[in-house]
């Protein structure tokens, strides 16, 4: 699905979805005319897309159940309308996940950060079954291998299915610390009959977190913009909790944020390279010059 095509679909999903959660009945002739798109288009899209949130037909027209409504936030709204593509990735499993999505209670299974996803059909027993243990609470082991290519057994609590930027993650906690496992890296996944008593903090903690970046001890980071970009960290959250701490004389500004890795911070900061820096935590800018001097081959 191209990325024109996928911001057509999420804007007509969230357009729907903000309608019927309004009151409002659709009809499909009506709104096939308005989309330009043919009525089969919008019969799938209240059939099979919405087809979790259970809508009342009559005759032509569509409506959310009235126990229902006004009761999806905006961000609910946005989310559903992400997820779109997930139909075309994994239709057994998407009805089901979409249902896990607008579940507040701790039981959902699933968080989304970022509209594209992976396709992960070669997982999908995986997906299955990594959900239904976090359903169950129960305990499950996996060989899981990291990008250098170095692979080990890990016996964790699995928590939640996430989305994050594109690509599946489980995020459990192994011996107390929350961490995140890419799902295409997991192999020989046993759910064990072993249960666990999940932690509602844990469940806080993850609902509360944008990244896969995992950890409840955050730094402190501080980096220097220079004017051609200041505007920018200005106007976007470019880091979690970020602020700005002062103004410079040189029109230069000091902001802060808190990370839970390295990885957080670095990739911004050679996006913007040469005008952000980081002052703090101490040897974070050295440690990414070292990095672009091996890249360019540059003696130390």
């Amino acid at each position: 699905m191209s990325t024109s095509s996928f911001d057509t679909i999420a804007y007509r999903l969230s357009e729907l979805l903000l309608r019927l959660n309004a009151g409002e009945a659709l009809e499909i002739k009506k709104l096939a005319g308005e989309f330009d798109v043919n009525e089969r288009t919008i019969r799938r899209d209240l059939n099979e897309r919405f087809s979790f949130l259970g809508l009342e037909k009559k005759g032509s027209r569509y409506t959310l159940p009235r126990y229902k409504l006004g009761s999806y936030s905006q961000q609910d709204v946005q989310r559903i309308a992400n997820l779109a593509g997930l139909q075309g990735m994994s239709p057994r499993l998407s009805n089901e996940f979409l249902g896990d999505l607008l579940d507040n209670s701790l039981s959902g299974a699933l968080l989304v950060h970022g509209a594209r996803t992976e396709d992960i059909k070669v997982k999908e027993n995986e997906v299955g079954q990594l959900r239904a243990a976090i359903q169950e609470a129960c305990v499950v082991q996996f060989e899981y291998c990291k990008p250098d290519q170095s692979c080990k057994m890990v016996s964790v609590h699995p928590y939640k299915l996430a989305v994050n930027d594109g690509t599946w993650y489980l995020q459990a906690t192994d011996q107390g610390k929350v961490k995140s496992y890419a799902v295409s890296r997991i192999d020989r996944l046993l759910v064990t009959s072993e249960r666990f008593a999940p932690d509602a903090s844990i469940h806080e903690y993850l609902k509360q977190e944008d990244t896969i970046w995992l950890n409840q001890e955050k730094t402190k980071v501080v980096l220097k913009v220079a004017p051609p970009a200041a505007s920018y960290f200005l106007r976007r959250q470019l880091i979690g909790g970020q602020s700005k701490e002062m103004d410079l004389e040189n029109g230069e500004i000091l902001v802060s944020g808190m990370i839970a890795h390295p990885n957080q911070i670095l990739p911004i900061v050679r996006y913007w390279i040469p005008y952000v820096r980081v002052i703090s935590p101490e040897g974070l800018q050295a440690e990414l010059d070292n990095q672009l001097k091996g890249y360019l081959g540059l003696p130390d």
